[in-house]
């Protein structure tokens, strides 16, 4: 006896995705979106007219937080968007060829910046440091509100991701402000190239692990946070389940789990088999946050295969 038990991807993204307030969420999020886009356009023409890389590399790290917000608003408006005959599991995946394009579009312009750096530690250059400071003390204002009207949301892990890089980045923004205090007093302006680098290894950090966990989930590989064997071992102390093989996990888009398995039970009647997957449903996704799945029961009664052979 083989039968195939499917979750409906609809509830998949009410499970999920299912945020009581996305209208708030969404609109904390575009507006977070309007003020670092406009201070990252604020800093890079700053950065030219200053002449500081700092600035132009805080300028930088600010684009890969704009990003990861627009990402991040992204993901809610797409999980609103029911799938098709064609795109059964939806567009969230669209969030994920982003990101990876995004990661690796930011590798090239720390690239840039470090090469720009190594000139200017070699040969250093004036830089206006007074006017430089100002437009780093509006930065790391805008970024502190940011954080703020994200910290207020009732965020989701969406929420909570965007806010942690909109932290990271007022630290930036920070050590930009204290570069501008020591050059405006030292005229001490190789430490401006310095701080360009600093900053720099931050945004490559991001954007390998951007671009490694875009791949990852393009490849469908098991999420991080969620342990294989444990989810087996979950499934396999549940009752009227006698084993359980063939176990797949991925990930849809950022924190959409999703699993096929083929669990091995007694030779019952159809009808009774709704509760077990009903069981197998509330408890991968309460423990381990995977919401849609698809389940094959096997008895050995129909079945040569041999991991599903009892002595």
């Amino acid at each position: 006896m083989s039968i195939h038990h499917n979750t409906k991807i609809d509830k998949v993204s009410n499970s999920s995705h299912n945020h009581t307030h996305r209208g708030e969420e969404r609109s904390k999020l575009v507006l977070a979106c309007a003020l670092t886009g406009t201070m990252f356009i604020v800093e890079g023409i700053a950065g030219f007219l200053t002449n500081s890389l700092a600035l132009l590399s805080d300028a930088g790290h600010m684009l890969t937080h704009m990003i990861a917000l627009l990402i991040s608003l992204g993901a809610i408006m797409f999980a609103s968007r029911p799938p098709t005959a064609r795109k059964t599991y939806g567009f969230y995946r669209l969030e994920i060829l982003a990101a990876l394009f995004n990661g690796a579009t930011l590798f090239l312009i720390t690239i840039w910046i470090f090469f720009h750096a190594y000139k200017r530690i070699i040969n250093p250059e004036p830089v206006a440091s007074g006017h430089m400071l100002i437009v780093a003390i509006v930065g790391l204002l805008v970024n502190l509100a940011c954080a703020y009207i994200l910290k207020t949301s009732h965020g989701s892990l969406n929420i909570k991701s965007a806010f942690m890089h909109m932290m990271a980045d007022t630290f930036s923004s920070l050590v930009v402000v204290f570069g501008a205090i020591i050059m405006h007093y030292t005229q001490w302006y190789i430490l401006d190239p310095a701080l360009s680098i600093l900053i720099c290894i931050v945004i490559l950090v991001w954007s390998y692990q951007l671009i490694t966990e875009s791949v990852d989930i393009l490849l469908e590989a098991t999420p991080k946070d969620v342990d294989l064997e444990n989810v087996v071992k979950s499934i396999s102390e549940l009752d009227e389940i006698e084993g359980v093989h063939d176990v797949h996990i991925w990930t849809i888009t950022s924190g959409m789990y999703a699993m096929s398995a083929h669990i091995y039970i007694k030779d019952i009647m159809v009808s009774e088999t709704q509760q077990i997957m009903s069981n197998i449903n509330t408890l991968v996704n309460e423990k381990f946050s995977i919401g849609h799945t698809v389940i094959q029961f096997e008895s050995n009664v129909c079945s040569d295969n041999p991991h599903l052979k009892r002595d």
